[in-house]
């Protein structure tokens, strides 16, 4: 069987009518083979029987076919109170009736209102038919009125208890399925945030790494390319520190690759050893003079990635844009944590109107680390960066000092 009421009380409703479904057929057979059997005039048996099939069959059709477009809900509880009102006043068994089809009026009725309504109207047709038939005596008063009124008041206090459980269990409903909606979209949300901020990370790890070797291995082409008649040992020189970052960058992507598996791991090597090796391969290419005070820093192999790419960052930025004659770097341990200095003497910048990717992701990769960037420079006095990633990363650092950057 099928709910036959409103959406609201679907389920409740189902299941109240599949246990009610089978005692009333018990319960109407019962009332059948009663009314058949009681004392009484032919005619007012046989009436009580039609009253009582009426409301069998109306039963039975909104039972077997629930869509049907004849008997409906309330037609069945308008027939109800007709047969209610008729058998009171033929002396059947209509108290029976009355009790076994109670529940009827709340799982039809689709409303509160329109429940009490037709529940009103049956037990104003009940005490109407027994009127009718006792007239004003006291056994009216005293057995038909008081026990049907007394019937009809449980009725309505059970009746309004369920319709709030039904309520209040459709209203969780409601809140639990708007719970997992939310849920959903805030999970879908972590999602595309995680996958935006891994393509920032890869893009911030290639501009640092792939992009800054492609461009210094294009630059030692075409100077290489430039000295083969006149300079061919300089040329062989450039050719060779081809071939060295050509492989730095081979392994730079491996490293790349593999990043995912090594987060948080312990770092790979010294850094300075490291940062030395940078330093190095940069004088060499540049024929810049490079100056170097690097501590052995013990760190995690986060924090060493962000100083290596700092540091690269850095470096790249004065090749292409400084113009200077001498870089100096500077790797320190503090108390408060970890320092890296990059200075030049070249043209320098302004960093209000600076909108170049390179330093503003350096300062977002030292965020991430709860560091901070600061970019001192002025046009004509040399750059100073300086990037401080904290021994223990402490909110809202990343956001003190900060400064604009290129």
């Amino acid at each position: 069987m099928t709910a036959l009421a409103g959406p609201s009380a679907d389920g409740f409703r189902t299941t109240s009518l599949r246990r009610w479904n089978a005692v009333c057929w018990v319960l109407f057979v019962a009332m059948a083979v009663g009314l058949a059997t009681t004392d009484g005039s032919v005619g007012s048996r046989y009436a009580a029987l039609v009253l009582l099939g009426c409301v069998v069959l109306c039963y039975a059709l909104l039972d077997r076919f629930p869509g049907n477009p004849v008997v409906r809900p309330h037609v069945y509880l308008s027939v109800l109170v007709l047969a209610l009102g008729g058998l009171a006043e033929l002396g059947g068994s209509y108290a029976a009736l009355f009790m076994v089809t109670l529940p009827h009026y709340w799982m039809f009725g689709r409303t509160p209102r329109a429940s009490m309504g037709f529940l009103g109207l049956a037990t104003a047709a009940t005490l109407t038919g027994s009127w009718y038939r006792q007239g004003w005596s006291l056994q009216f008063f005293g057995e038909t009125m008081v026990s049907t009124l007394i019937v009809v008041a449980v009725g309505v206090l059970i009746g309004l208890w369920a319709h709030s459980v039904v309520a209040q269990s459709t209203e969780r409903a409601r809140l639990i399925v708007e719970l997992e909606r939310t849920q959903a979209e805030l999970s879908e949300a972590h999602q595309r945030q995680g996958a935006a901020d891994e393509r920032e990370r890869m893009a911030r790890d290639i501009h640092d790494t792939l992009a800054q070797g492609l461009a210094s291995i294009v630059v030692l082409a075409e100077a290489a390319r430039a000295g083969l008649d006149s300079e061919p040992a300089r040329s062989a020189q450039q050719l060779r520190s081809i071939e060295s970052t050509a492989r730095e960058n081979l392994a730079e992507a491996r490293e790349l690759v593999g990043s995912a598996q090594q987060q948080g791991g312990a770092a790979a090597g010294s850094v300075a050893r490291t940062l030395r090796r940078i330093l190095d391969r940069f004088a060499e290419d540049t024929g810049l003079t490079v100056a170097g005070e690097l501590a052995d820093v013990e760190c995690d192999q986060q924090t060493r990635i962000a100083l290596l790419r700092c540091t690269q960052e850095s470096l790249a930025n004065v090749r292409k844009h400084a113009r200077a004659s001498t870089v100096g770097v500077m790797l320190t341990r503090r108390p408060h944590g970890v320092e890296l200095e990059v200075t030049d003497d070249g043209a320098g910048f302004v960093p209000e109107e600076s909108t170049g990717f390179g330093l503003d992701g350096m300062r977002k990769r030292l965020a991430e680390l709860g560091g901070r960037l600061t970019v001192t420079s002025s046009l004509g006095d040399g750059t100073r960066i300086l990037g401080v990633i904290p021994l223990e990363p402490a909110p809202g650092d990343s956001d003190e000092g900060s400064e604009e950057t290129r």
